[in-house]
């Protein structure tokens, strides 16, 4: 190849030949690279889930899975890999071939643990690269039929004339349905015990025995409940009202204003990953959402489905950094190991 890139050369330029050749050569191998990452994909992608199999966020995965599949002409197959917080899927994202043929689901969970963590074997911020958000929960502040609770301002009236005597019902110390009650309690200046439940179904036992007033879920967790009419719902986390549960005003516009908490996914690649490679599942992510049974699925289950750009992934990935890390600080909660 190279001695016929030569002999091509004019003979009053073959003084400098051999540089010229070896230009050339270096831009060729350039182009090899170059046109495998135009071919992306050419093979399946494995998408890793930090949460084991049938949960909210691994529902929307698959739903995002499937459609990506009919898009990108290659199977899209998803890999739980649940443990530690996160932690594990998060290290086999990190350590993954820069390809885009392995992404991982990231969000709220990974702005939370940057905050709950001391040390991390990763760096959510700089060994990953965003593609596009794929999901968003807000979560509910329920309590059980014929509690005398009847509104959000309800709840900080009666915890106002009884300090430290109303208790919220969460999750685990460190989830966002604890943070959610954690910063609830500070926006709002009231002084109400949380409750951390090791599961969702104990402490929707609790919420209905009454022995917590109020309690911070999904409505995944809780839709059973509420179809029943044996949980009320008083307010929705998020900054609009959602589509599933209409009628149920904001945090927001019960009185509690700058209160926000919504959780969210979306996906990363190895910070080395090509741009081009990301620009592809950017792409791909954003033009399969939209689509009516995609939107359609995510209302029932009580999450929304909407992309973004890479640039605005990651500012909310800082953005939630910066929340949650404060809020971790704020309560009081012990930072991990």
């Amino acid at each position: 190849m190279a001695e016929r890139l030569t002999m091509a050369i004019p003979p009053m330029r073959l003084r400098h030949g051999p540089g010229i050749a070896g230009a050339l050569l270096a831009t060729i191998a350039m182009m090899a690279p170059a046109r495998a990452q135009s071919d992306y994909p050419s093979r399946p992608v494995q998408l890793i889930v930090p949460y084991g199999a049938g949960g909210i966020a691994d529902v929307g995965m698959r739903i995002l899975a499937d459609k990506l599949t009919g898009r990108l002409k290659q199977q899209v197959v998803v890999e739980n890999r649940p443990g530690a917080g996160g932690i594990v899927a998060a290290k086999a994202g990190a350590s993954a071939a820069p390809d885009g043929y392995t992404v991982l689901m990231t969000g709220n969970n990974n702005a939370i643990s940057a905050g709950l963590f001391k040390s991390l074997p990763y760096n959510i911020l700089t060994d990953f690269a965003s593609t596009s958000t794929v999901s968003f929960f807000d979560l509910l502040l329920v309590t059980r039929a014929g509690s005398p609770l009847k509104s959000v301002q309800d709840i900080v009236t009666a915890a106002r004339a009884n300090p430290g005597k109303l208790n919220i019902g969460t999750i685990n110390p460190g989830s966002t349905q604890n943070l959610a009650a954690e910063l609830f309690k500070s926006t709002a200046g009231i002084n109400v015990t949380v409750v951390p439940f090791r599961t969702s179904p104990d402490m929707a036992t609790a919420v209905l025995r009454g022995d917590v007033d109020a309690a911070f879920e999904f409505f995944a967790a809780i839709q059973g409940q509420i179809a029943d009419g044996k949980v009320v719902a008083l307010a929705s986390t998020g900054p609009r009202r959602t589509p599933y549960l209409p009628a149920v005003p904001t945090v927001q516009e019960s009185g509690i204003r700058d209160y926000e908490v919504v959780s969210w996914n979306g996906i990363s690649v190895p910070a080395a990953t090509p741009k081009t490679v990301a620009e592809v599942l950017s792409r791909a992510i954003n033009d399969v959402l939209p689509a009516p049974e995609v939107q359609d699925k995510a209302t029932k289950l009580g999450m929304e489905m909407r992309g973004s750009t890479p640039g605005e992934m990651t500012a909310r990935m800082k953005s939630d950094i910066a929340k949650w890390s404060a809020v971790i600080e704020k309560a009081g909660i012990p930072k991990h190991d």
